[in-house]
């Protein structure tokens, strides 16, 4: 066993693969095996709602051999995950189940979500994103994930099926292509691409994709360009040419397209599926160039691993949360000053009515951590930040947290301007009730901590709190003149007194001549 040698499997639904990689010395890696198998794991789950016994078979027979080979270069761990495919079927469990008994290969069967920040984390190791508004597309054979980004931090992420198998399946199964099944295919699309991303609202800078279509692409554009490359890693394609190759695929045969100079055999059925979902959201983002990423998932996967067994070098702070927090919040050129100071009003009010309300000191945690990011969402745009910082919050690696309570803080930050929280806000409405209540409760203390420092100076030094019978009453501490925190703390205290069901008294003290 050589401990700096992992290796991942990613069992999807058209294919597995299998990576072999060493940690090197500089916090990176090398790969030293590359092995990958079309098995048609999803062949005939749209109709049947199961796993195939030939399926089944296929893929222990790919499984074994991936076994074998990891083993021959003594790897010290083996990461394997399944995705849609196994996700979506009746038997998916018989299959993992299965698959571990006769190949000793432990699968661990994954979301679409964290399909998408795999794909992401193996983006990032590649591509220069910082300071850079970007997306990401996944597509494999069963869904397709989506990726909105702002540098290192994930906006948020759509796990949508829309994959290359299940929709040859459902729309494509003449050869060759009617073209009203084309049409039929194009318009399922659009639909839920406009009912899961809101058209007009995000314009990537960077459009990266990955994932067996994708790299079909990057090839047949190259052999169309008379390019030969060693990869195609890297490689950029216009959406011009894009549509161009699907124009020119739907009209071909099977056996026509297998001999398209770029395009694999095995892919010929299902390409024109692909093609046409990458096209069209491509559209829906109004990106021009696509830029292929030829690893994915399973790197995504030997990134994970080699951060889990120590291989790669971690930044220190990533171990307390606290010092995790404001190094998130620095990443997206928060204003700490402000941040902090909020953060010390919102605490003092916490005090004031934790006993009373017993909240607790894991609830003063949650409220510190939101008020240090709850402006992060200005590094994607000042008009709806605070919607931005939702999502940047819940899909950051918040060391320290559970993903509840991480939801909790994004939440929190959330609703520390516009609009209180409802019931039918995405985000909110999953939360259990309790936990409602707690998003209320320190949203509240939040939001009127940040109007006392409406001029974000530092003006309100401290604050002198009381509960009395209905009412809270709030004296404001500061240097100056505080007409404008005290406007900024009333106009903010709305949430506050509809979540503990008080009324909210703020006074300043006159100025002195």
């Amino acid at each position: 066993m050589k401990p700096g040698r992992l290796a991942a499997i990613d069992v999807g639904t058209n294919t597995i693969r299998c990576i072999v990689a060493e940690a090197s010395g500089a916090g990176d890696f090398r790969v030293l095996d590359d092995e990958r198998a079309m098995v048609r794991l999803g062949e005939g789950l749209s109709a049947t709602g199961n796993l195939s016994a030939a399926a089944f078979d296929r893929a222990r027979e790919v499984l074994l051999r991936m076994r074998k080979i990891v083993e021959g270069f003594g790897v010290a761990g083996v990461e394997a995950v399944a995705t849609s495919a196994v996700r979506n079927a009746d038997n998916g469990q018989d299959f993992v189940d299965a698959m571990e008994r006769d190949t000793g290969v432990r699968i661990r069967v994954i979301a679409g979500e964290e399909e998408a920040e795999l794909a992401a984390l193996s983006a990032r190791h590649h591509f220069e994103v910082a300071h850079t508004r970007y997306a990401l597309l996944d597509i494999g054979g069963g869904s397709v994930e989506i990726v909105k980004a702002a540098g290192e931090h994930i906006e948020e992420i759509y796990s949508l099926d829309l994959g290359a198998v299940f929709l040859t399946e459902r729309f494509l199964p003449q050869d060759p292509i009617p073209r009203k099944d084309l049409v039929k295919l194009r318009d399922h699309v659009r639909k839920r691409l406009r009912r899961a991303l809101p058209e007009g609202d995000f314009f990537p800078q960077l459009l990266i994709g990955s994932g067996g279509t994708v790299t079909s692409i990057g090839s047949m554009v190259m052999a169309l360009r008379n390019e030969r490359y060693d990869s195609v890693h890297g490689y950029e394609v216009l959406r011009s040419e894009v549509v161009h190759l699907l124009a020119m695929l739907q009209h071909k045969t099977i056996k026509e397209r297998r001999v398209v100079p770029g395009l694999s055999g095995e892919r010929a059925d299902i390409i024109v599926a692909g093609v046409a979902v990458v096209d069209l959201v491509m559209g829906h983002l109004g990106a021009n160039v696509l830029t292929v990423n030829e690893r994915g998932i399973r790197e995504g996967l030997i990134l994970t691993a080699l951060r889990k067994h120590g291989l790669l070098q971690e930044a220190p702070e990533s171990r307390d949360w606290r010092t995790a927090a404001e190094s998130f919040a620095r990443s997206c050129h928060v204003d700490l000053g402000h941040a902090t100071h909020v953060r010390d009003l919102s605490l003092l009010l916490f005090d004031a009515v934790a006993d009373t309300y017993e909240l607790g000191d894991r609830a003063r945690d949650l409220l510190e951590a939101a008020a240090l990011l709850h402006d992060i969402g200005y590094f994607i745009g000042y008009a709806s930040h605070h919607k931005h910082a939702y999502h940047l919050v819940r899909h950051a690696d918040l060391v320290g947290f559970s993903p509840r309570e991480k939801e909790i803080v994004a939440n929190v930050a959330r609703y520390h301007r516009k609009a209180l929280p409802k019931k039918k806000h995405e985000g909110f409405g999953q939360l259990a009730g309790p936990d409602q209540a707690l998003v209320r409760r320190l949203g509240g203390l939040l939001r009127l901590a940040d109007g006392l420092d409406r001029r974000r100076t530092g003006q309100v030094q401290s604050l002198r709190c009381r509960l009395q019978h209905a009412v809270f009453h709030v004296d404001l501490e500061g240097q100056g003149e505080l007409s404008v925190e005290l406007y900024g703390g009333r106009e903010k205290g709305d949430l506050f007194e509809r979540a503990f069901r008080r009324r909210l008294v703020i006074e300043a003290p006159p100025l002195t001549p």
